[in-house]
């Protein structure tokens, strides 16, 4: 909001030197037009062309901003459907799904377990109980499973 009014301020404030300036030479169209006047008008024309560009360049970089935040927002969704699915073919516990998923975010034990209002010793457990049904032995080695399927195949270097 503060950018749109920006711009408005400055379309406003590039109109009256255009008309200002406009004004001027008309006011002295016969006695025939000062330096300083034609300046005037030339640096309206030019504020009321740079406050276009500016606004066609924010509505495209506004129509971006709304194309990422979708793409995002699919991505997420998409993520979360591979994380559930994994997570019911590994037949993970609601507490094994959990620490799971905070470790895949990339929590430490310690912080797993200060989350969850855990000892650290349940959280080892949990964390083993989810590498073994996943086939993994690792934090890193369970979040690469989830790289692994982002990563399109086609587009590997050879």
């Amino acid at each position: 909001m503060p950018t749109v009014a920006a711009v408005l301020l400055q379309a406003i404030a590039a109109a009256y030197f255009l008309i200002d300036g406009v004004d001027d030479l008309v006011a002295q169209w016969r006695t025939g037009p000062g330096g300083e006047t034609i300046m005037e008008t030339i640096v309206g024309i030019a504020l009321v062309a740079g406050v276009a560009i500016g606004a066609a360049h924010l509505r495209v970089l506004l129509r971006e901003t709304r194309r990422q935040r979708s793409a995002l927002a699919g991505a997420r969704g998409a993520m979360a459907q591979l994380i559930a699915s994994r997570f019911a073919e590994w037949n993970l516990s609601a507490s094994e799904g959990e620490v799971a998923l905070f470790a895949l975010k990339g929590s430490t034990i310690g912080e797993i377990a200060t989350m969850r209002g855990a000892a650290e010793g349940t959280v080892r457990s949990q964390l083993s109980q989810v590498y073994a049904k996943a086939g993994v032995k690792s934090q890193a080695m369970l979040v690469a499973l989830f790289i692994d399927d982002l990563i399109d195949p086609l587009l590997m270097p050879e």
